[in-house]
């Protein structure tokens, strides 16, 4: 079999219905960025970075755990982890996929390499929090945020897979996709890794690995990556993890939340879990200065002040249970819609 590089355009790729080879989607592109939407200029401008004489391309990293940073990556990379999608979740050429992703950030990006190296026919759509609306075209394949997959449990009925991404799924979003036909998956991944390394189905607890990763801890119990078809040093994470086999991982939380509370370290999106059930609003826990603990653990939830009794606390451990409780009218956001937890918590 032929080796497939970032100069193939599949002969089954099709973009909004149209056939397109390479020569046709750099002339599309070129109308794209003279004539077309923002979000379609930025389609445009990808498009012919990728298909210039350079065999890399420069991403953007979203910025969650730090100051946005440009990491630049093979493109034979980027070819890699679209294939090993494809294995994982047994797309074939021809399969109807819908692109509704910023083309910013690389899981935007991503979607549109998978089309044209796996020959998918994709629709792309302006990158709105209700992909879906007014739209009954059937979809094989949709990859969405947890805010647009909120808005179109509706539409479902018309998609077979869908990956979300980019930040966590809140539970009673879990409990929604769990009521409908579509098979949903969680992703676990990160600009470094090309997107994502590992996926669940909804309601499950751990991450199976995509082909030809590798995964171990560090001493810190966090993850670190061997994916030699994506990068050449291993990547190593702050996320804290349970290996469960050589394939099989759960998240437990990431290292630089973890709260060192009166000398008895606590992990917040475990303590998020337990009482995911009990606030219906957005919320997360954290930790603030204090004179006797060093960190005290608080609860932040998003709104105004509601009735929060005793109840709430009940399936919490001694330890695990918050402090104080603040109030914050909005989160602050990164662009694709994660909390800023440390900001808002030096705000507090």
């Amino acid at each position: 079999m032929n080796k497939v590089t970032y100069k193939n355009v599949h002969n089954l790729f099709k973009l909004n219905g149209f056939h397109l080879d390479k020569e046709d989607l750099c002339r599309v592109s070129y109308c794209l960025i003279k004539e077309g939407d923002e979000f379609e200029k930025s389609i445009g401008d990808f498009l012919l970075d990728w298909f210039d004489e350079k065999s890399y391309i420069d991403l953007q990293t979203s910025g969650t755990t730090g100051a946005p940073k440009i990491i630049r990556t093979d493109k034979q990379t980027m070819v890699n982890s679209a294939l090993a999608t494809g294995d994982f979740f047994e797309l074939s050429p021809g399969d109807k996929a819908l692109y509704c992703l910023p083309t910013k950030y690389i899981a935007g990006k991503m979607m549109l390499v998978r089309s044209f190296i796996l020959g998918l026919d994709i629709d792309f759509v302006a990158p709105s929090s209700h992909p879906l609306a007014k739209n009954d075209t059937k979809y094989d394949f949709v990859a969405m945020v947890p805010l647009q997959a909120q808005n179109s449990l509706a539409g479902m009925k018309n998609v077979k897979k869908l990956i979300v991404g980019g930040a966590k799924m809140s539970k009673s979003l879990e409990k929604s996709l769990l009521k409908v036909n579509t098979k949903v998956y969680e992703t676990y991944g990160m600009t470094e890794t090309i997107t994502h390394i590992a996926a669940k189905k909804v309601g499950e607890k751990a991450f199976a690995l995509l082909p030809n990763i590798q995964i171990s801890q560090n001493d810190q119990n966090c993850l670190v990556i061997d994916a030699p078809k994506i990068s050449v040093e291993p990547i190593v994470t702050n996320d804290l993890v349970e290996i469960i086999n050589g394939n099989q991982f759960v998240f437990l939380g990431r290292s630089d939340n973890v709260v060192n509370s009166g000398g008895i370290k606590l992990i917040p999106e475990q303590i998020e879990e337990k009482l995911s059930n009990e606030i219906h609003s957005r919320f997360f826990v954290g930790g603030i200065a204090d004179a006797d603990l060093g960190e005290k653990l608080i609860l932040v939830i998003e709104g105004e002040k509601p009735a929060l009794n005793g109840v709430t606390f009940e399936m919490l451990d001694k330890y695990e249970k918050p402090k104080d409780v603040f109030y914050v009218s909005k989160f602050m956001e990164t662009e694709n819609g994660k909390i800023k937890r440390k900001e808002i918590l030096l705000s507090i």
